[in-house]
This record gives C-alpha cells, structure tokens and sequence, in this order.
C-alpha cells in the first residue's frame, strides 16, 4: 500500500482534525481545497493539496490517483436553496465515487440521514449514502451526531449565551441527542481506515448509552463556563419565526443561515440518540471525551482563541 488517503472537506471543521489524525498515524495525505478556502495549518503534517471542489471532474481524479483510501467529508450543511444540498451532497458524492472506483471509499454522513423527511439537507445526505452504498468497491458510511470541539463555530453561540448565564433548548420533553468530540470522531474515522468494517452505514458518539438531554448540555456547558446558566426553554412556534426571518433575508439575497424551518424541523425531532453502535465494537473505538471533559476542552480553545 501507498499509505495515501485522499481527503475532501480539509477545511472544515472536522477536516483539519482528521488530516492531522492521519499524520499521527504515518498516513499521507492528498488534501482538496477550493481555490477561495484558506489551507489549513496543521502543525507536523505534509500534505499534498489539488486546487478544486467537487464540481471539477479533473481535479477530483488528481486527488484520488494512486490514493488507497478516500474520506470524503465535505458537505454542505447550509444553504439559501434546497436543491443545493443534493447538487453538492449527493452529486458531488456521486463525481467523486466515480473518479475512484477500486479504492476504499468512507463517507462521513449525519444522523440525519436517518430522517430524510425533516429536511432537505437531510434527503441529500442518505441520498449521498445511497450513491455509496452502490459502489462497485469497498465503502463504508458514518453517521456522525452533533460534533463540537476546537474550530466549531456553529455552537459557538450556545457556549457564549450560557456565559452568559442562559441556556437556551428547545421546549420538549424527553428529547434524547448523541455527541461527539471532533477530536474523537476524527480517531474514529483514522481507525476505519486501518481496520475497515463490512460495507454499511454505520452511527458514532461518544458512547454515551441513550445519548443526553437538554438539561446535561447546559450542566456541561455551565461547568466549563465556570457558571450555573438558566434553562430557557424555546418554543418551536418561537424558533420558527426566527427561522422565517432568516429566509426572508434568503430571499434579499443575504448570507446563508443554519437556522431555517428545515432545521428547526430537525430540532424538534425527539430522538437523535445512536442505535447503531456495530462500528466502534468493529474498530475498537473508545471516546477519549465524555460530555463535560469535552465541553471543557471547548471552552479552553475558544477562550485561548478570544473567542469567548
């Protein structure tokens, strides 16, 4: 073996922490990077970059030529269009398969693929593991949960209203939802790699049976904050009107935003607990962070970033 993996999504939240797992392990790495996005520094690691996305066909052939392994984390997880998440998950998973047949394909998924009909952005990730699951070569998909860590901007605001002294959650009861440290769902993913599963669709947390609710997000959050916070339970009707006013702003033309009536959608769906736990008993995987050790590590980053 070459011991190259080929990886999309680099610079991204979770990419970074991946690649820099590979590193550690004595993989090399081909990395694909969108002419505008910045490189990331990843301290100790040599990696190969090919300029392009996943709509160039040229490209992505140079990122998988002679790769042994290909992870393909990219994805799009916002959007002011639906059907933009199918151009990019799904047939951007399907450009990328194409160009490497033979070689092991590992696509990191979201649990909310198991739910395909809250959300568009829901739809396009099974339909992304769908494109996969008819590979020809060996694959696997893996479902990830909510993921935070070093470099999360999409919880960032969580952690600065409850430094604030409130927590805010959505008004349910007995919703359950699984996490993850990045740096522990990047471990999973190198140990895929070198101990590569049957071919399926696969879930990851951090082993956390039941996963957690809303009221152990805040303890957690609290702790790490060095502050007891106030649970501000919001209702869906509430969270929905924020959501219609961020697609007026759609509309205008302005920026894309995480919050949509598609997400609250998901939001509100009671069940994001894993059930699926085959692959960490196929690779071996233990969760180095439970809930509060990483939410403390979190805050620790942010704040040495000036984050928080």
């Amino acid at each position: 073996m070459s011991r190259l993996v080929a990886v999309t999504g680099a610079t991204g939240f979770v990419g970074p922490h991946l690649v820099s797992a590979l590193g550690r392990r004595g993989w090399k790495t081909r990395l694909l990077v969108r002419r505008w996005s910045p490189v990331p520094s990843l301290p100790g690691v040599a990696a190969e970059i090919v300029l392009g996305d996943l709509g160039n066909e040229k490209a992505l052939r140079r990122l998988v030529d002679g790769a042994d392994v290909v992870i393909h984390a990219a994805g799009l997880i916002k959007s002011r269009a639906p059907a933009d998440f199918l151009a990019v998950n799904r047939d951007g998973t399907a450009r990328l398969s194409a160009c490497a047949p033979e070689a092991r394909f590992i696509l990191l998924s979201s649990l909310a693929a198991r739910e395909p009909q809250l959300s568009a952005y829901a739809a396009s990730k099974q339909a992304a593991e769908a494109v996969v699951a008819a590979r020809s070569g060996p694959w696997m998909a893996v479902r990830a949960p909510a993921v935070y860590g070093p470099g999360d901007r999409e919880t960032l605001a969580y952690f600065r209203a409850v430094a604030r002294g409130v927590a805010p959650q959505p008004r349910m009861d007995g919703a359950r939802l699984a996490l993850i440290h990045v740096g522990d769902l990047a471990e999973a993913l190198v140990l895929a790699v070198e101990r590569p599963p049957a071919a399926s669709v696969y879930e990851i947390d951090d082993g956390q049976l039941d996963g957690y609710g809303y009221d152990d997000m805040a303890a957690a959050a609290g702790a790490a904050v060095g502050r007891t916070a106030w649970r501000l339970p919001v209702p869906q009707a509430a969270m929905a009107m924020i959501a219609a006013a961020n697609g007026l702003r759609h509309g205008l033309g302005g920026a894309a935003q995480i919050l949509t009536q598609a997400k609250v959608r998901e939001i509100f769906h009671g069940d994001w607990a894993i059930h699926d736990h085959r692959l960490a008993a196929a690779i071996a995987f233990r969760a180095r962070y439970d809930l509060v050790a990483g939410f403390r590590d979190t805050v620790i980053w942010y704040r040495r970033q000036g984050w928080l």
